[in-house]
C-alpha cells in the first residue's frame, strides 16, 4: 500500500494530492531534469541520490520528485518543514536514519521551506549531511544562495525548477480527468481545450493550483449525452465571471491590456487595478502584464521617475520568485507606482527621432578623436586624437561645441527634450546647464571670453 493509500481515502484527499505522480515517467514538467539523460533521472535510475536543493516557485513539483527519489531508490524518507522542525526534530530524523543504517538501508531527508533554518539548525544538520548519514533534499521558493548555510550549499546541488507551461499544466489537467483510480475518470468528464487552456492560464504554472480549480470546476459540470460536460461557463464559479471572455487571441484579452495601460499613462491606479484584477481572475498571463508594465515605464514615465524601471524588472522577478498568488501583489506594487508617478514621454519621442534621423542618414561618420586606436597606423591617422576626458575636465564636462560627439556627417539635432514633471525636471537643468558652458567655451574659443572665466564656469544646478 502506498503513502497515499495509507494517509488518505480516496474521496477524503485533494485531487493535487491524489494525482501525484508515483514514478517519473509520470512526472510532468523540468524535462532539464527528469528527461532521459538528465540528472535526476540517472540517480533514479542507478538509485544513487545525492544530496540537491530544489529551488523554484509553489506547484511546480518539489516534494513530488523528493518522494518519487526515495521511492525509485529504496530510501527511506524523512519529511520535515523547516517552519514546524526544531534542533529536536532533526536529531530525532537522525537518530532515525543511523537505526536504517544499521538495518542497511539509506535516509533521504525531505526538508521543505530550507531557507527558513536558523543557524543552529544549520549547524545541527550539516555533519550528518557531511558524513553521508542523510541525504538532503532541500526544498525552497528563495534564493538559496542568500538563505542557505554556505557550508551547508557546498555539500548540495541547486537545482532551479520553472513553472510549468501552459502545455505541460493542460497535460496534468488531462490526466486528472482521464484517470480512474485516483483521478476523476470515472465520472467521464469531457472538457474542451478551450476550458482546459482557461484553467492552465488561471493557475500561473502552479499545478497544485490548477488540479485545485479543476477539481472546484467540476462541482459546475453538466449532464449531457449520459456523461458529464465541464462548461466554459461553469468557470464563472471558479475563476470569476471575466473566464469566459478569455481568448488568447480574442479581443477582449488584448482590449483589457490595453485599458491596463492607458489607465497607467492616465495616473488612474484604481482603474488600472481593477483591469488587472479581471484580467488575472479570468486566466490572463501576469507575465504579459509586467512585461506591459515594463514598457510603461520607458514610454510613458520615463526620467520623470528612474525608479520606475528597475521597480518593474523587481516586480517581475518576485513573481517569478514567490509564485503566482503572492506575486500578483508584486506587480499591483509596480502598476500603482507606475500610475501615481510623474509622466514623461521624452524618451519614446527621443528614440523614435533618433532611429528616424539614421534612417534618413545610414551612413553616418564617427568624429576621428572618438575613434579606437588600437595600432600605430590608426594612431598615425588621428584616431583619438583630442579627445578630452570628461573626468580630468571642470565641472567633469568637456565643454565647447567642437566636442559634442555629435557624427560629422549628420545635420544637428536635439533629440531629447527633458520634460519639466517630476526627476526630469533636474534633467532638463543640467541640459540647460551644460549648453551655457558650451556657449561660454565657444565665446571663450573666438576670443570674446577669457579662458579661466570658462574653467570656472557656473556652479551645477
Amino acid at each position: 500500500m502506498d503513502l497515499f493509500s495509507q494517509q488518505h481515502g480516496k474521496e477524503s484527499a485533494p485531487l493535487a494530492f491524489r494525482m501525484r505522480p508515483r514514478r517519473l515517467d509520470d512526472y510532468v514538467g523540468q524535462q532539464a531534469l527528469v528527461g532521459p539523460g538528465k540528472p535526476l533521472r540517472r540517480m533514479a535510475e542507478t538509485a544513487t541520490v545525492r544530496s540537491m536543493i530544489l529551488w523554484g516557485p509553489p506547484g511546480v513539483g518539489k516534494t513530488t520528485l523528493a518522494e518519487i527519489l526515495a521511492n525509485e531508490s529504496g530510501a527511506e524518507l524523512e519529511h520535515l518543514s523547516a517552519v514546524m522542525a526544531g534542533v529536536k526534530d532533526i536529531r530525532a530524523a537522525v537518530e532515525r536514519a543511523r537505526l536504517g543504517q544499521s538495518q542497511g538501508r539509506s535516509t533521504l531527508l525531505f526538508l521543505d521551506e530550507i531557507h527558513r533554518l536558523n543557524k543552529s539548525q544549520q549547524d545541527a544538520l550539516l555533519p550528518h549531511v557531511e558524513s553521508g548519514l542523510l541525504t538532503l533534499i532541500g526544498a525552497t521558493t528563495e534564493n538559496p544562495s542568500f538563505e542557505v548555510n554556505s557550508a551547508l550549499l557546498s555539500r548540495a546541488r541547486v537545482y532551479v525548477l520553472k513553472t510549468l507551461s501552459e502545455d505541460e499544466l493542460v497535460q496534468v489537467l488531462r490526466q486528472a480527468l482521464n484517470d480512474n483510480e485516483h483521478g476523476l475518470g470515472e465520472r467521464r468528464i469531457h472538457a474542451d481545450a478551450e476550458v482546459m487552456g482557461i484553467l492552465a492560464r488561471a493557475s500561473g504554472g502552479d499545478a497544485r493550483r490548477a488540479l485545485g480549480l479543476l477539481e472546484t470546476a467540476c462541482d459546475f459540470t453538466v449532464a449531457e449525452n449520459g456523461e458529464e460536460r465541464l462548461p466554459r461557463e461553469a468557470l464563472h464559479e471558479v475563476i470569476g465571471h471575466q473566464a469566459s471572455a478569455f481568448d488568447k487571441q480574442g479581443d477582449h484579452y488584448y482590449d483589457l491590456l490595453s485599458a491596463i495601460h492607458k489607465s497607467i499613462r492616465s495616473s488612474r491606479p484604481n482603474a488600472a487595478l481593477a483591469y488587472m484584477a479581471q484580467f488575472m481572475q479570468g486566466g490572463g498571463d501576469p507575465l504579459d502584464v509586467v512585461r506591459r508594465l515594463t514598457a510603461i515605464a520607458s514610454e510613458d514615465v520615463g526620467n520623470a521617475d528612474p525608479r520606475a524601471l528597475p521597480l518593474v524588472i523587481a516586480a517581475w522577478d518576485a513573481y517569478l520568485r514567490l509564485g503566482d498568488y503572492e506575486g500578483q501583489r508584486a506587480i499591483a506594487h509596480a502598476a500603482i507606482h507606475l500610475a501615481v508617478a510623474p509622466k514623461s514621454n521624452s524618451i519614446d519621442q527621443a528614440w523614435s527621432q533618433a532611429k528616424a534621423l539614421v534612417a534618413e542618414h545610414p551612413n553616418l561618420e564617427v568624429p576621428t578623436y572618438l575613434r579606437n586606436a588600437p595600432t600605430k597606423l590608426m594612431e598615425s591617422l588621428g584616431h583619438g586624437q583630442g579627445y578630452r576626458y570628461a573626468h580630468n575636465e571642470p565641472n567633469g564636462y568637456p565643454a565647447g561645441s567642437v566636442h559634442d560627439c555629435w557624427p560629422d556627417n549628420l545635420p544637428r539635432r536635439g533629440l531629447y527634450r527633458p520634460s519639466g514633471h517630476g526627476q526630469e525636471s533636474r534633467f532638463g537643468q543640467l541640459i540647460e546647464w551644460r549648453a551655457q558652458l558650451d556657449a561660454q567655451a565657444d565665446d571663450a574659443n573666438s576670443g570674446n571670453v577669457q579662458t579661466g572665466d570658462v574653467q570656472t564656469g557656473k556652479r551645477e544646478p
